[in-house]
């Protein structure tokens, strides 16, 4: 895992955008530490945040296809419990393609984003509303991390 962290870093921007990319879909990865450590070394904040969270929602954005396929024992073999994808339902349950604000929920995001392509919710509406919750995640780690680190 070091070994592709130090890739991706390695590619800057690029690199970031693809670690969210991967973070994003049902792979566990931590496109957050990527970003960090660009930003220490020079990198611009708001670029990161931008490469961050549009690979991220891209992302996101395959579990929503993921969904679109209907078939929840594909879903789960993927790694999605029965019981994340119940919660993300009724959470979801009489709500819209807004919902996907808040697929950068840790541990239910990626069921968020299935149960919307599932629902057959509103493919652009689901994805510029999952680029704000995630653009909003991303700058507020960020913005923490800067926090903290002016302490020492």
């Amino acid at each position: 895992m070091e070994t592709l962290t130090q890739f991706l870093i390695d590619w800057g921007y690029w690199g970031l955008f693809f670690s969210a990319l991967i973070a994003g879909s049902i792979v566990p990865f931590s496109s957050e530490a990527v970003m960090l450590v660009l930003v220490h070394m020079g990198l611009d904040p708001v670029l990161c945040v931008v490469s961050a969270a549009s690979g991220n929602t891209l992302g996101g954005m395959s579990c929503y296809w993921i969904g679109t396929l209907g078939k929840t024992e594909w879903i789960t073999r993927l790694g999605v419990s029965t019981r994340q994808l119940a919660r993300a339902r009724r959470f979801l349950a009489g709500r819209g393609a807004l919902m996907g604000f808040f697929a950068f929920l840790p541990t239910i995001g990626e069921a968020v984003a299935i149960v919307l392509g599932l629902m057959r919710s509103n493919a652009w509406l689901t994805g510029v509303s999952m680029l704000a919750g995630k653009a909003l995640r991303y700058a507020v780690i960020l913005a923490s991390f800067e926090g903290v680190a002016t302490l020492f």
